[in-house]
């Protein structure tokens, strides 16, 4: 049985500067780690072919040695890959494309698609209808050709483009390099592989996008997986496996606390979470000077754990209790100014001086009440 990888949307050479240097670092190396686990999968599953449907790079810019480093991550699959140029890394007329050719890093199993036309993979019984981008965008449907494209007898016939399905994905993206929603009938594909949407997302049972292998943003759409597909027989219908790939899971919450069991239940989502996480926290709302401590000591405690966390806390607001006062043991002119900190709080706009001035005077506040303890 016809069996193949596909993947999509690299997107290598990627830089993460909003991270910690460590952070972005790891980053970028678990990209190069997702190849590798690309052609792992196409081993272990006797794949006849990989194809990359775009976006391998995410700039015609990229160093020299990520693009050795790219082609490099592919050595543990010996089969063929077919790859195909996207937006990011158009096959323009001096491109990343020519440079891997000039600096002699393609291998001779890497079928590289810079002009339209067809692939047809021999041995394997693969006709592969390409579509690659020659400009970063287009404003005609690139895979119209593919129902004039040839196919010797009996090879599968397999379509590979990088663009938006019309109609069928969120509007902001349903501009340039427009795909039409019928294709894989209207040019008698037993497959349409596509890129350029980073989640795995099925648009009819012949035309699937595989995603990013390993995500990069914090979107949730499903991203991180390749995509095992097996076809019988020309015209019979794919059989189509996602395989989780990614290293680590991208989540951005945006939380309003209220009462304490706000808090507890936020705490409890980020223990559940595994050391893999990439998280960009948001709060807002009110939290007492005790929950806010133990806030503090979780995210402190987080952070050590996890690949990266972020938190964005200038929108909740800190409202001491009586009990949190008296803790404090502020008496005469400090506990007049804690007062006066939370009333400015209170007023309605959002205070972020006061805020800031209440916790550093609680947190000074708690640490001579423990140095006297002791």
């Amino acid at each position: 049985m016809p069996t193949f990888l596909h993947t999509a949307d690299w997107q290598m050479g990627r830089a993460f500067t909003r991270f910690d240097t460590e952070d972005g670092a790891a980053l970028v190396e678990a990209r190069f780690e997702a190849i590798e686990k690309l052609a792992e999968l196409a081993s272990e599953h006797q794949c006849d072919a990989v194809l990359v449907a775009g976006d391998v790079f995410d700039a015609q810019t990229v160093s020299d040695r990520t693009i050795r480093r790219v082609f490099n991550a592919t050595k543990g699959f010996a089969g063929p890959w077919v790859m195909l140029p996207g937006n990011h890394d158009a096959a323009l007329a001096e491109s990343v494309w020519t440079r891997a050719q000039r600096l002699g890093a393609v291998p001779e199993n890497v079928h590289l698609s810079l002009q339209p036309g067809v692939i047809n993979l021999d041995p394997q019984r693969l006709s592969i209808l390409c579509a690659p981008l020659t400009q970063r965008h287009t404003y005609g449907d690139l895979t119209e050709p593919f129902t004039g494209y040839e196919s010797p007898e009996g090879f599968l016939r397999i379509g590979l483009a990088h663009g938006s399905v019309q109609g069928l994905l969120p509007d902001e993206i349903d501009s340039t390099n427009p795909i039409a929603p019928n294709r894989a009938e209207a040019s008698r594909l037993d497959y349409l592989a596509l890129g350029d949407w980073h989640g795995t997302k099925q648009i009819d049972e012949r035309t699937w996008y595989s995603g990013t292998p390993e995500p990069e943003r914090f979107r949730n759409n499903e991203a991180g997986n390749a995509l095992i597909v097996e076809v019988p027989e020309a015209g019979a219908t794919p059989t189509v496996t996602r395989i989780p790939t990614g290293r680590y899971q991208w989540h951005q919450w945006r939380e309003t606390l209220a009462v304490q069991s706000d808090l507890d239940q936020l705490l409890e989502r980020l223990n559940a979470l595994p050391e893999f996480a990439v998280v960009d926290l948001r709060l807002e709302g009110s939290i007492t000077l005790a929950g806010e401590e133990t806030l503090l000591k979780a995210l402190s405690v987080a952070e050590a754990r996890f690949r990266s966390l972020r938190c964005e806390r200038s929108g909740l607001q800190l409202a001491p209790t009586d009990e949190d006062i008296a803790a404090l043991k502020a008496d005469g002119y400090v506990g007049e100014v804690v007062e006066s900190l939370r009333e400015r709080q209170q007023e309605g706009a959002q205070d972020d001086a006061a805020r800031d001035a209440l916790a550093i005077l609680a947190g000074l506040l708690r640490e001579r009440e423990q140095e006297a303890s002791q």
